[in-house]
């Protein structure tokens, strides 16, 4: 007699723990290195170093007039700073940035008082000719294929000599004439140079104006296809172009960008002083790339922010005014800034192979 037998259900027991299988993608990496990767990250530390120096070593600089002054200083960098940088993530840099700015004031000065006008005339006249300078040096780098730097150095000599010899030719001076008594001259400074009051203390209206574009340009690049288009452009332009992107019409706009950086630049100098010395502006397009370069951007573009050069900026304008606050000898300005930019440069490099390590 057959005994049937019945199997007991068999109880499945979880498998044993063991390496978790993956699906092909990087781990996810740990905060601080994602924090490291960031750019302007190196930068700010070194902002609030140097911040933290000056205010131990420059009682002055503790006061909020001061402060003031610091940060009007560092606004007048900054903004030219800020189109750059955009230039210089775009894959480009401008060598002729400085003496644009001095060609900006320069035009509307003189098409304002030579031809008796308002002062708005000149102001809308500069603003032409400095996007045409921005298109013309954007369309000979996509046209001949030129470095930029050779392009730009071109255009730099160009503007130094004309700004000499025509201010000379049209005034008989180095400098132009004395505009405050032109009309529309109270409307246009209150636009471009007046200040306002904060607790007592005077506040020039281009530290807004520096921080309303640092906030435009860093939601231009972070939240518009005209941004990816920037990055796309310094990254890769042959990639970039194989996607579809407009690499011409992205490098020529970058370029009137610091057209209209100069402009902007140019009439708050213009206004600020009612004259305009034809020789300036000449080593400033250095402090401007350097700022940049502080501010984490790479000269081989594809990489960089608009809150860096802010920060770049500040360092600048801080190293500047605290010098003289901390009652030391001036000459010695270009060398610390020389260090600043070796130090950011060897900071950007240690924080980039930091944050790219697995």
């Amino acid at each position: 007699m057959g005994m049937t037998q019945h199997a007991e259900p068999a109880v499945s027991s979880p498998p044993a723990p063991g390496p978790k299988e993956s699906d092909g993608r990087t781990a996810q990496r740990p905060l601080v290195l994602r924090v490291l990767a960031r750019p302007d990250v190196g930068v700010f530390l070194g902002a609030v170093a140097v911040y933290v120096f000056f205010l131990v070593s420059a009682p002055p600089v503790r006061d909020a007039g001061s402060m003031a002054n610091i940060l009007y200083q560092s606004s007048t960098i900054g903004i030219m700073a800020l189109p750059v940088a955009l230039l210089m993530i775009g894959g480009e840099f401008d060598l002729s940035s400085g003496v644009a700015v001095i060609s900006s004031a320069l035009t509307a000065s003189m098409i304002s008082y030579q031809l008796t006008m308002n002062v708005w005339v000149g102001v809308i006249a500069a603003l032409l000719v400095s996007l045409a300078i921005g298109a013309f040096n954007g369309w000979m780098v996509v046209r001949t294929g030129l470095p930029s730097f050779l392009v730009t150095l071109g255009t730099f000599l160009i503007l130094q000599g004309v700004n000499l010899a025509v201010t000379k030719l049209v005034t008989g001076n180095v400098a132009t004439d004395d505009v405050s008594n032109m009309d529309g001259f109270g409307q246009a400074k209150k636009v471009f140079a007046s200040s306002f009051d904060v607790g007592g203390v005077q506040v020039k209206i281009t530290i807004v104006y520096w921080l309303v574009f640092a906030a435009l340009a860093t939601w231009v690049l972070l939240r518009t296809r005209y941004g990816n288009w920037i990055f796309a452009v310094g990254g890769n332009k042959e990639s970039a172009r194989a996607v579809g992107v407009p690499v011409n019409l992205t490098k020529i706009s970058l370029f009137m960008l610091v057209g209209f950086g100069a402009w902007f630049v140019g009439m708050h100098q213009l206004f600020s002083f009612n004259t305009v010395q034809s020789g300036e502006g000449v080593g400033q397009e250095l402090i401007y790339i350097s700022a940049a370069v502080i501010g984490g951007c790479l000269l081989t573009g594809g990489y960089g922010s608009a809150i860096g050069p802010v920060f770049g900026a500040f360092m600048f304008g801080m190293v500047q005014q605290g010098i003289v606050y901390a009652g030391w000898n001036p000459d010695w300005f270009k060398a610390f800034l020389g260090v600043m930019l070796l130090g950011a440069v060897l900071i950007n490099l240690w924080v980039q192979r930091t944050a790219t390590r697995r």
